[in-house]
């Protein structure tokens, strides 16, 4: 690979916007200079005022293949990630087929990838009632840790866990220090619930139907088991704002629990989502601004290890795009390309800048993942993971310029903040401005125990 520059105005080093180069060879960052430099023997690119940051990773989305590619895919899912300035992704279990719960799954997962990945992409690893046995030979695969479902997951074939489940699988993690991710709701029967079957359109019915204390309860058992095995236990997308003095409390305790949300969570709320706009339906659901601005106020105070897309989309069938109903469409959101713009565009106006979305959706996720040896940093050495981008310009979201898969998401027709120009992915130039560049750059990566 050939040695080149970029020169901004506004390079993210260790938090601070300043002048300077950063020089690539090999895909890898080889040096830092504040200020221009001129060199006769590679080329360097003038970024002018356009920020240049370290790519951003995203730590939960769901690919769907093998199995389920008409939903999603590798190639349309990273370049979607690419032309969202994401460098990185680590994809769940499911909603695949199979579903990555052996190490055989496993391996057909990896097969798949074969010339797909136009980011780098690892996995995740799965736990079901029947696997507990094979989560040692499935860890040794290098997937990054475990996830489980406390409550139906929308597939059969990724059955729910209880917690005796958990209590054996928690051990085997354990030896192996990797953690546990949870989809934190228990159901329980309630009265509400009869509302969406009485009217399956209404958005207030299907909010009603899974309601905050499905998170809290969920919770408040992780919480327990996390101070019982003293292993890590992450719990993702969070949406109920009741639980968020109790994982700060056990957080502030010492307990080695940790928490993510969204950018659906901060950007939509309840009472501006129509009837029968299946596009939001998504589990936990997207709450009432009330709850929200709450989640904002956690995220300033450093609730959240970062923010993930949990990209899930379907086939516009099962979307029940045509029929409205909340009851039987799949839930799940389609927006890792928008990810970052949806949250910037929340967050800037929350007190948070420039090095806080770098933060909360890169070095923090490299953190959490144990590859910020070489990832989520502008710094000699590290793989040349990049992305440019202008904070001040805006989008409007169209049908037109999505990449994932299927044209549905809830941000079609929502004007974003932050534009991504360039995004680098291992020294490759492999999206710039609308267009893709150089594909197929991406690696597949593994955890190192």
């Amino acid at each position: 690979m050939k040695k080149f520059g970029l020169h901004s105005k506004r390079v993210l080093v260790d938090d601070e916007l300043i002048e300077g180069t950063v020089v690539v060879e090999d895909g890898i960052i080889v040096e830092f200079k504040e200020g221009p430099i001129s060199s006769k023997t590679f080329d360097i690119d003038d970024l002018g005022n356009s920020v240049l940051m370290p790519g951003l990773i995203d730590c939960h989305v769901h690919i769907n293949e093998p199995g389920r590619t008409e939903w999603e895919g590798f190639d349309t899912a990273t370049k979607a990630a690419a032309a969202g300035g994401f460098t990185s992704l680590i994809e769940m279990p499911l909603n695949s087929d199979p579903v990555t719960t052996t190490k055989e799954a496993f391996e057909e997962k990896i097969a798949a990838t074969e010339g797909k990945l136009h980011v780098n992409c690892g996995f995740w690893g799965g736990i079901v009632p029947e696997n507990i046995d094979d989560l040692d030979e499935l860890i040794k695969c290098g997937v990054f840790g475990i996830k489980a479902f406390l409550t139906h997951s929308g597939i059969d074939e990724f059955p729910n866990v209880g917690e005796q489940d958990l209590r054996k699988g928690l051990q085997i993690l354990k030896a192996h220090n990797v953690p546990l991710l949870v989809h934190a709701e228990i159901d329980a029967p309630h009265e509400t619930q009869r509302w969406l079957e009485e009217d399956p359109k209404n958005y207030q019915a299907y909010l009603a139907s899974r309601p905050k204390s499905w998170e809290d309860d969920a919770i408040r058992l992780m919480i327990g088991l996390c101070k019982e095995f003293e292993t890590p236990i992450h719990i993702v997308h969070l949406s109920s704002s009741n639980s968020i003095e109790p994982l700060n409390q056990a957080r502030d305790s010492g307990v080695p629990i940790s928490v993510e949300t969204c950018p659906h969570y901060l950007f939509f709320c309840a009472e501006e989502i129509p009837d029968g706009k299946t596009e939001f339906k998504c589990a936990p659901p997207i709450r009432e601004q009330a709850n929200n601005e709450q989640l904002l106020k956690a995220l300033k105070v450093g609730l959240f290890r970062f923010i993930v897309s949990d990209h899930s989309p379907a086939i516009p069938e099962i979307k029940e795009l045509t029929t409205g109903n909340l009851k039987e469409a799949w839930g799940g959101i389609a927006g890792l390309q928008f990810s970052m713009s949806a949250f910037w565009t929340k967050a800037k106006n929350h007190g948070l800048d420039v090095a806080d979305i770098s933060r909360l959706m890169s070095s923090q996720v490299a953190e959490f993942l144990d590859i910020n040896d070489c990832k989520g940093k502008i710094a000699k050495g590290f793989d040349a993971d990049l992305v440019v981008w202008d904070p001040e310009d805006t989008f409007e979201v169209t049908n037109e310029i999505i990449n994932f898969k299927h044209k549905i998401s809830p941000y079609v027709g929502h004007t974003l903040d932050g534009v991504v120009r360039q995004t680098y992915v291992n020294g490759n130039l492999v999206y710039e401005n609308g267009a893709f560049k150089e594909l197929s750059k991406g690696k597949v990566l593994l955890r190192n125990e």
